[in-house]
């Protein structure tokens, strides 16, 4: 059981304070509610840029990290599809470093046409190296618009189309800090030995006075149902021929999201699962393979990738994988199997929330998804998943009309 208090501040900052003696750091995660799917979509890759953006300094600290360093802290960050969360760990003498470092900038940027160009074109470069100059680096940019025609979820993190950030100006930078970055959009989790009191008071004095913002939300259409099977091929120079695989499965709130999570660790949670004993070890079809989910908000994709080995077609694997996935439609998953994932489960969600950073981290995710109590919940959600269940889901997720398939051709084996 991972305990905690919550309160939120007269301008809308929801904070989260879980006290951990074990430990002489702190983490501190601040969380805002803003992803790529909050974009407009002739401007995007913006919720990414600012992850970049956010370490260029504020009005009144020219060097974020700096200041950082002389606490004897460490920072990151990350964003995604749906939020874009920065993590500062501290030793707990030091923690009001954080608070000064996180509100100054969430008060004001310190925004300028070179700290800008400097951003996008890391951003720029980043896409390049990332998507255009490694193998099978497009795959996803190819595949998302694939699978969704209406929802936000097309683009990638880092833009539907790189020129989205070459062409941003300063205002536009400025209105998206203005819609989004703020105290009632945002979420603090302080994971450490510390006191709800501490926090409270660091809290009031250092994010207190940033007022409210009027937060921009677009009105995001939900992806209507998949009535026929998508299908794409591309040819690349790379070693050897890919297929990528992609079903519409539930969102993140909704009970069947727990049964496609465990799908997948059926399938391809180790070697000692279905994918790894029958198509690499087995049949010797794949070099690589895996099935996972994207872990979105809104409905997302249940994906399934492999690499196949030489001289193997691509009809070949494709039938491969059809035969594992059916046989989770047309057969009940034994004791001993649906057991194993769940163990597992367990054991690597103990493990991870022994780190205050990660129940910082989750504690946060949990409250904006509705109740940061969810964190006690979810594995208890995962054990109550039956085997009929996984039957149930695997039925109507692996429907041939609900896929999106990608064969990536190597020129190599034309």
């Amino acid at each position: 059981m991972i305990t905690f208090e919550k309160f939120t501040l007269e301008n809308g900052l929801k904070i989260i304070v879980h006290q951990d003696k074990s430990t002489p750091i702190v983490a501190f995660n601040l969380l805002y509610n803003v992803g790529s799917r909050d974009e407009s979509p002739d401007k995007t890759g913006f919720a990414h840029l600012f992850e970049h953006l956010m370490f260029e300094g504020s009005i009144n600290i020219p060097s974020f990290d700096n200041a950082l360093q002389m606490a004897g802290g460490e920072n990151n960050a990350f964003t995604n599809n749906d939020i874009t969360n920065y993590y500062i760990t501290l030793p707990k003498e030091n923690i009001e470093t954080a608070f000064w470092l996180e509100s100054d900038r969430m008060f004001s940027l310190d925004f300028s046409e070179k700290k800008l160009s400097i951003q996008k074109n890391v951003v720029i470069e980043e896409y390049n190296q990332r998507y255009l100059n490694q193998p099978y680096g497009d795959a996803s940019l190819l595949l998302k618009p694939l699978a969704y025609k209406v929802h936000p979820y097309q683009w990638p993190t880092i833009g539907k189309d790189i020129s989205h950030i070459k062409n941003a100006t300063l205002q536009d930078v400025k209105d998206f800090f203005l819609h989004h970055y703020a105290p009632n959009n945002a979420i603090l989790s302080v994971a450490g030995n510390v006191t709800t009191d501490e926090i409270k008071s660091l809290a009031k004095k250092w994010f207190g006075p940033i007022e409210k913002r009027d937060i921009f939300k677009p009105k995001i259409q939900k992806e209507p149902p998949q009535k026929e099977p998508r299908f794409m091929q591309v040819e690349r120079d790379v070693p050897f021929d890919a297929i990528y695989k992609a079903y519409h499965m539930s969102a993140k709130k909704h009970p069947d999201y727990y049964v496609a999570d465990l799908i997948s660790d059926i399938l391809s949670n180790g070697k000692s699962a279905r994918l790894y004993q029958k198509l690499i070890k087995e049949k010797q079809l794949f070099s690589d393979i895996n099935a996972y989910i994207t872990g979105d908000i809104d409905e997302g994709l249940f994906m399934v990738t492999g690499k196949l080995m030489k001289g193997v077609s691509i009809a070949e694997g494709e039938q491969a994988i059809e035969h594992e996935i059916n046989e989770l439609k047309h057969s009940i998953v034994d004791d001993t199997e649906i057991e194993k994932v769940k163990n597992k489960y367990e054991s690597v969600f103990q493990f991870a929330h022994i780190s205050a950073l990660n129940k910082a981290m989750d504690l946060a995710y949990q409250e904006l998804l509705c109740d940061a109590e969810r964190i006690n919940q979810d594995v208890n959600n995962f054990r109550a998943v039956s085997k009929q269940d996984i039957q149930r889901v695997a039925t109507t997720l692996f429907h041939q009309n609900n896929s999106s398939t990608l064969h990536y051709v190597s020129k190599r084996n034309l």
